[in-house]
């Protein structure tokens, strides 16, 4: 005899499975690559910071691998953000190379121009310190380093550029002159600067000073019509340059000591002129 089955009472609950939840996409390493990869691109091309694009640019690439391997899992739904992030992070590493290459040339190419410059204006000392015109036999004769040249002798310097100095001549300055004081004398003094290197000899920072007598008295000098003008501009290779100076010396004095500097790296040599 069979039994009745039982059911369950109508409309009771039945239990629910709603299965595993959808993994959420991680798509932060993707969008960062990204933005790493754009601001890493512009900062790569400023010639001092290409150093930082260079590191945003490695950040960027790793990020964006890494995104990469999310998606490939279906960890992650930016595939297509993740690879132009690591796109740009190539392109940022590749430029901040070239610019790290850039500016290394630029920097030793501007050290090379400022060691030039430096040696251009090192201190150059008297090479044969003194020189005196040839004699009737045809030779010459040396002054040593720091002797006192007389009225013609010239002093040649290393980079082949030569001062002379001529007799003093008394004259009479005019009635406007300035640096003359009436019962002095006045002459006049002939500096001759030739340059006989290869490259230009600016003249511009010559300089001459004079002291008169046995007590070395400053000679002042004189500016009028006719003297009192210094060097100016530039001396080219094989040319020279003349300026008649001016000084004002005691009426008894019996000398004139010249000092004559071609410029602020030369050494000054000094002229004794009899009177």
């Amino acid at each position: 005899m069979s039994q009745p089955t039982q059911q369950p009472p109508y409309g009771a609950p039945q239990p629910y499975n709603p299965g595993p939840a959808p993994a959420q996409a991680r798509n932060g390493l993707g969008t960062t690559a990204l933005v790493l990869g754009i601001i890493g691109l512009l900062i790569a091309f400023v010639p001092l910071l290409f150093w930082l694009g260079g590191i945003l640019g490695l950040l960027a690439l790793i990020f964006g691998l890494v995104g990469l391997g999310r998606a490939k899992r279906g960890e992650a739904t930016n595939k297509g953000v993740a690879v132009a992030g690591t796109v740009l992070a190539a392109l940022t590493l590749v430029a901040s190379v070239f610019m790290g290459i850039v500016t290394v040339m630029a920097v030793d190419e501007a050290v090379d121009e400022i060691n030039k410059a430096v040696d251009a204006s090192a201190p150059k000392e008297a090479g044969a310190a003194a020189e005196k015109p040839a004699d009737a036999t045809g030779g010459t004769e040396d002054k040593a380093k720091g002797e006192t040249l007389a009225a013609g002798d010239s002093v040649v310097y290393d980079d082949d550029v030569t001062v002379t100095v001529s007799a003093p001549k008394a004259y009479s300055p005019s009635e406007f002159a300035i640096g003359h004081t009436s019962g002095n004398k006045a002459y006049q003094v002939t500096v001759v600067i030739e340059n006989a290197g290869t490259e230009k000899f600016d003249s511009t920072l010559t300089t001459a000073d004079a002291r008169a007598g046995e007590g070395g008295v400053e000679a002042e000098q004189i500016f009028d019509d006719t003297v009192g003008g210094g060097f100016e501009g530039t001396i080219a290779p094989g040319k020279k340059a003349t300026v008649v100076y001016g000084f004002d010396a005691p009426a008894d004095a019996k000398t004139l000591t010249v000092e004559v500097s071609p410029g602020i790296f030369y050494d000054s040599s000094q002229w004794e002129l009899t009177l």
